[in-house]
């Protein structure tokens, strides 16, 4: 039987430096530890690896932490982010590699170029979303219905994964889960990241709302700040908000009004405008963080001389509005906060 990851782990971590040294090429080692720029092979000091210690337990060999940025793992994450892998068996394949490699040659030299995708890049991002399927048919598309949002036009920025790669934390088994994945793309167009909703397999609960009983069911990679995941082309109003299951919920009851979602608070007060942008609305999300996040974004809006609108929901955020109330009692709701012109440019056209 093949190793599990544990196993591979601690076969790495008694080759820590000859693993440093082919991924991580761009550090040195400086006494009892590897220093590189970060676990994707930058340049820098801020990432340190352990490289003589116990095979397990406090000061393991292989453990490595980036101050920087407090992220921490063993060296399968190394070889999984430096090289760009997403798939477990693909972290493993290589970790084989390279070990079976080093018992034919104890002392060996790069042989090769990790791949340039590095994990958490752009280009693994682009990847992930070019290996995943569209969303018709699958867990993804129920998963969207069994909350409300039936508004499913203009969805070529969603995908469906059916194992995708996640990890808990450095001391947990890799796992596969079935995932909603969407493209995070610039103001032309172009992918520059991706988001991951891992899905309950099982199907739609109450207490979970179809994602996966997991810690973190929500993951981004890439580059995100100032892009969105991106509902409809943008003339000259659109709107704004953090989750994408806030932004359908919303198109669920303007269903021609474009919609962006910048996946964060810290990355919705930062999303860039498009040029031809003069009214800008912003789906307000009830916390401190979603209120600094549409106060900066309201300031930046003015600033380019834009019009910023807040959309409030009835209830918690607008995908409960849609679940519990309805889309014609959101459209009601809405009328009275968008601009007259705007309601019948988008309301009068979807009731």
């Amino acid at each position: 039987m093949r190793e599990n990851a544990s196993e591979l782990a601690r076969r790495l971590a008694r080759q820590a430096e000859a693993v440093c040294r082919r991924f991580l090429s761009n550090g040195r080692r400086e006494g009892r530890y590897w220093l590189v720029g970060d676990v994707r092979n930058g340049p820098g000091r801020s990432m340190f690896v352990r490289l003589k210690g116990p095979e397990s337990g406090k000061g393991a060999a292989g453990k490595w932490t980036d101050a920087a940025t407090g992220e921490h793992g063993d060296l399968l994450d190394v070889i999984r982010e430096s090289c760009g892998l997403v798939d477990f068996k693909d972290v493993a394949d290589e970790a084989r590699t390279f070990l079976s490699l080093r018992r034919l040659e104890p002392d060996p030299q790069p042989r090769r170029k990790p791949s340039l995708a590095h994990a958490g890049s752009p280009e693994s991002a682009r990847r992930l979303f070019a290996m995943s399927q569209p969303i018709a048919g699958t867990i993804a598309e129920t998963y969207l219905r069994k909350r409300g949002i039936t508004a499913l036009h203009e969805t070529e920025s969603l995908r469906f994964h059916p194992r995708c790669y996640y990890r808990p934390d450095e001391h947990s088994q890799t796992e596969t889960w079935p995932a909603m994945i969407a493209s995070v793309t610039d103001r032309s167009g172009h992918l520059t990241g991706a988001h991951r909703t891992w899905l309950d397999p099982g199907g739609f609960s109450a207490a979970t709302l179809g994602k996966a009983a997991i810690d973190t069911p929500r993951r981004a990679m890439g580059n995100l700040l100032g892009h969105a995941v991106r509902f409809g082309a943008v003339d000259d109003v659109m709107a704004s908000g953090e989750g994408i299951e806030t932004m359908l919920s919303l198109r669920s009851a303007l269903p021609i009004m474009p919609t962006a979602a910048a996946l964060s608070a810290a990355h919705l007060s930062a999303i860039l405008f498009p040029d031809s942008l003069r009214r800008l609305y912003i789906a307000r999300d009830d916390d401190p963080a979603g209120d600094g996040a549409m106060a900066a974004l309201i300031d930046r809006a003015r600033e380019a001389g834009i019009e910023a609108i807040v959309l409030s929901p009835t209830l918690g955020d607008f995908n409960e509005d849609l679940r519990i109330l309805g889309a014609s009692a959101m459209r009601a709701a809405l009328r009275i906060q968008i601009a007259p012109q705007d309601a019948a440019r988008f309301l009068d056209l979807a009731a």
